[in-house]
């Protein structure tokens, strides 16, 4: 990729805590005009490499790059060009819309035309016209992480970063603001996202899965999909889904059946097997032994969620290992 499409870059970073390595030679490239998501349980070192990437830790090794800028302590230049959303709400709850967003155009540093226009631009772009006068710990939660946002891109930023901000709030406020986030990608903006929502996942350009500090997948959803499956998924619909792990899983220990990876999908069972298809027979016998009702069972395609459950299995397994 031409290096004017690369907004930023994280080479081999480490960052060790005493004994503890937090982040272990993790690298990604950030594109313009792209969501790039960071998926990981809590405590595998999402939020350590956001700030390294910000130049608020400095890494153990490795080096991060924003813009062309090494983010190094001497990167106060390529900050103005950086937005952020931290984990924890970023506004004062006792300031109205405005006065938020007025006092992050002045920390910005934007003089009192611009910021009056920028601060107008925010609150259409955020939807709170209207609500200006309201007092930030008045608004939903959904509300209040696009005023954050608008917060956050209020100096116009050419990449941002967001640290799980929509943890917590309900579907309909996610979805629209992720319809924010294309909007600004539109114009060119990099987003660097964490979640741990995988319709969240599904909805980035590329993707990287992080563990135990060390990214063991990294490419689009179809990508990450097609490469990092360890076998197929057989979908079983039946009205007793609970009851059939609990079958299955006794089997597995049994003896009677050998299979990788068994989940609760919704009210769906999906089991993983590098060959799904020979096990049908006999898991459908064991079923049937205990009269449970199929509704449906064949191969499908693997979700993100199948990937991911399975990728972290196999990080687990491979510590325990060692």
């Amino acid at each position: 990729m031409d290096d004017n499409q690369i907004t930023g870059r994280a080479e081999n970073l480490v960052k060790d805590f005493g004994d503890f390595r937090a982040v272990n030679q993790v690298s990604f490239e950030l594109h313009r005009g792209e969501i790039f998501g960071f998926l990981g349980p809590n405590g595998s070192g999402k939020t350590t490499t956001i700030r390294m990437m910000l130049g608020l830790l400095t890494p153990t090794q490795g080096q991060a790059e924003i813009l062309g800028t090494k983010m190094d302590g001497q990167s106060s230049s390529v900050l103005p060009r950086i937005g952020y959303m931290s984990q924890r709400f970023s506004l004062y709850n006792d300031l109205t819309v405005l006065q938020n967003l007025n006092y992050y155009g002045q920390a910005y540093g934007l003089d009192s035309t611009e910021r009056k226009l920028r601060v107008q631009e925010a609150v259409a772009t955020s939807g709170l016209s209207g609500s200006e006068h309201t007092h930030t710990k008045d608004l939903a939660g959904g509300w209040r992480q696009r005023l954050a946002l608008s917060a956050a891109i209020l100096h116009q930023p050419e990449v941002l970063f967001l640290d799980e901000p929509t943890a917590g709030v309900d579907p309909v406020s996610r979805r629209s603001f992720w319809d924010l986030l294309y909007t600004l990608v539109a114009k060119g903006i990099s987003v660097f996202i964490t979640t741990h929502y995988m319709d969240e996942a599904e909805h980035c350009h590329r993707l990287a899965f992080i563990q135990h500090g060390e990214i063991i997948a990294q490419g689009s959803p179809e990508e990450i999909k097609k490469n990092m499956m360890p076998g197929q998924v057989l979908e079983i619909d039946t009205d007793q889904a609970g009851k059939v792990i609990k079958i299955l899983r006794e089997a597995f220990q049994n003896k009677k059946l050998d299979y990788l990876d068994l989940e609760l999908y919704g009210s769906l069972v999906h089991l993983i097997a590098p060959q799904v298809q020979s096990l049908s027979r006999d898991i459908k016998k064991l079923l049937t032994a205990d009269k449970i009702t199929i509704n449906s069972m064949s191969v499908v395609e693997p979700t993100l969620e199948d990937v991911f459950i399975a990728c972290m299995r196999d990080k687990v397994q491979e510590v325990h290992h060692e």
